[in-house]
C-alpha cells in the first residue's frame, strides 16, 4: 500500500461511486435510463456535474471513477481530464472501495462520494476536508435544524442523538490505512443490515442502548464503536443545507433541480 499521509501536502484521491445494485434502478428507470449516474438533472447528467465539482477543487489530485461499466459512464458526460481514471466496482460499496484503497490507482488519503449528488459543490468539499485531518474516517453529516431551516419539505433518514438528529450526506474521508479496518467493519454492516442483533453485536450492546435512549452523542457514538473496531472515526456536521440532498427518488430530482436552476440563475 502507498502511504501518504505523513505529507501534509500530499492530494487527495476522490472515489466517485457511480454504479448501481443489481436489478433496475427507480430513478433511472423513471427517466428512461440505463444507469442512474446518467440521469439528467439541469440538462446535464449528474455525474456530470459531480465531476465538474471535484476537478474544481485543489485538494483533489485524482478522481477515480467505480461502476460496473464506469468507462462509458464517464465518456457519456464529455468530460476529458487526464486527473479521472475509472475502475469496475465489485459486489459492494465497501469491499470496491477495498480493492482499491491504498493502491496506485487510489493512494491514500481518500476522498469518497457518490454520483447522485448533483448538489455538492467545491465549497462542501473544501469544508469537509479541511475537518478531515486527525482520524481515520471522517463523515459528513447534516443536522436535522440545518435542513429544515433552508428546506423545511426535505423528508430524510434521520439518525436521532443527544445532540441533534443528524442524515448523512455522502461524504467520506479515509485519510490513514487504518482506515481499511472501517471499511471492513462497513462490509459487515452491508451484509446483516436487515439483522438487528447481528449489528448489535459488532458494534456492542452498551452503546446500542444509548443510541436507542439518544444518551451518546453522534460524535461519542462514532468514537466509541471505531475504536473497538481499531481505529479513529468521528462526523463532520456540515453548515451547508444542500449537502443532505442526494437524489434516489423523481421528488429528489425535482427538488435538486430547481436548486440547481436557481444556482445557474444566479451565477
Amino acid at each position: 500500500m502507498t502511504d501518504r499521509t505523513a505529507d501534509p501536502a500530499a492530494q487527495w484521491t476522490a472515489i466517485l461511486l457511480a454504479g448501481q445494485r443489481p436489478g433496475i434502478d427507480p430513478l433511472a428507470a423513471h427517466f428512461g435510463i440505463a444507469a442512474k449516474a446518467l440521469v439528467p438533472i439541469a440538462g446535464r447528467p449528474m455525474l456530470a456535474h459531480v465531476l465538474e465539482t471535484l476537478l474544481a477543487v485543489d485538494a483533489i489530485g485524482r478522481i477515480l471513477v467505480l461502476a460496473q461499466d464506469a468507462e462509458a459512464l464517464v465518456a457519456a458526460t464529455g468530460i476529458a481530464d487526464p486527473r479521472i481514471a475509472t475502475a469496475a466496482s465489485g459486489k459492494g460499496i465497501s469491499t470496491s472501495i477495498a480493492a482499491v484503497a491504498g493502491g496506485e490507482s487510489a493512494p491514500w488519503p481518500l476522498f469518497v462520494t457518490t454520483a447522485d449528488h448533483p448538489l455538492l459543490t467545491p465549497e462542501m468539499i473544501r469544508f469537509f476536508l479541511a475537518a478531515a485531518p486527525g482520524t481515520d474516517v471522517s463523515v459528513g453529516v447534516v443536522g436535522r435544524r440545518t435542513l429544515l431551516a433552508a428546506y423545511p419539505e426535505s423528508r430524510r433518514t434521520w439518525l436521532r442523538f443527544s445532540d441533534d438528529a443528524f442524515t448523512g450526506a455522502n461524504l467520506f474521508a479515509l485519510s490513514t490505512p487504518a482506515a481499511a479496518r472501517g471499511l471492513a467493519a462497513w462490509s459487515e454492516v452491508e451484509r446483516d443490515r436487515k439483522k438487528a442483533w447481528t449489528l448489535i453485536r459488532h458494534f456492542g450492546l452498551g452503546l446500542a442502548i444509548r443510541a436507542v435512549t439518544r444518551t451518546i452523542s453522534l460524535a461519542g457514538a462514532m468514537a466509541r464503536a471505531a475504536k473497538a473496531l481499531g481505529f479513529t472515526a468521528r462526523p463532520v456536521a456540515l453548515p451547508f443545507a444542500e449537502a443532505a440532498i442526494d437524489v434516489d427518488k423523481p421528488l429528489d430530482h425535482t427538488q435538486a433541480e430547481a436548486i440547481l436552476v436557481a444556482r445557474q440563475s444566479v451565477g
